[in-house]
């Protein structure tokens, strides 16, 4: 299953990197891609869509389903 979420903040290819990492770490996730000039982070897996917003929360970027 894939999931976007859009994220708010992303500025450079460190923050892109920064998004991504926090979501591989979160149960479920198989893949992940952030696109700062979108705004989105694609997630393959079935993680829970509500973990993922909190983990680009927890790590300082804003998101939303």
């Amino acid at each position: 299953m894939s999931t976007t979420i859009t994220v708010e903040g992303m500025s450079c290819g460190h923050c892109e990197q920064t998004v991504e990492d926090a979501l591989r770490d979160v149960s479920g996730v198989t893949e992940v891609t952030a696109d700062r000039e979108a705004e989105q982070a694609s997630v393959d897996g079935d993680a829970d869509v509500t973990a993922l917003i909190q983990a680009v929360e927890e790590a300082g970027f804003t998101a939303h389903a």
